[in-house]
């Protein structure tokens, strides 16, 4: 089991980088400074051979993919009430043409926009969470309610 290390990690850097989706970049976490880096992906990288020898220092964060986009998208679908909005938006995820991009017919939604904002952010507050406690990782709130639960 990893040492615990009492460093600060900018919990925003951190939910940048699970947000991060372009392929040509990978973020790391340093275990013993917090800091929050990314280097390209690139297979000929010497970085990246540097940062795989030191794994117990350098932990890779997770990037947010299409696959979780997909799986939180169709949860919100399931979820809409309008027949029409969820018309539009199944036709959308499912490539269906005339329909648009799902962020343009939500724009028309504001409610339904405001409330897959609040879904992504619990999805990714829920997964970054998880990530921290997998690799021994914890915030100051995290140790801060611990203590203050009665």
């Amino acid at each position: 089991m990893p040492s615990v290390h009492n460093v600060e990690i900018s919990w925003e850097d951190l939910l940048a980088a699970f947000t991060n989706g372009e392929a040509d970049r990978i973020y790391f976490l340093d275990r013993f400074t917090g800091e929050i880096f990314f280097i390209p992906s690139s297979e000929e990288n010497s970085e990246l051979q540097q940062l795989e020898k030191n794994q117990g220092r350098f932990l890779e964060i997770p990037p947010f993919d299409y696959r979780s986009e997909r799986q939180i998208m169709s949860g919100f679908v399931t979820s809409v009430e309008d027949p029409c909005l969820k018309s539009m938006l199944d036709n959308s995820l499912a490539g269906r043409q005339p329909y648009g991009k799902t962020e343009d017919i939500l724009s028309f939604f504001p409610k339904e926009e405001e409330r897959l904002m609040l879904l992504k952010d619990q999805f990714l507050s829920s997964r970054l969470k998880v990530w921290l406690e997998e690799n021994n990782l914890f915030t100051v709130d995290a140790l801060t309610q611990d203590v203050m639960r009665p």
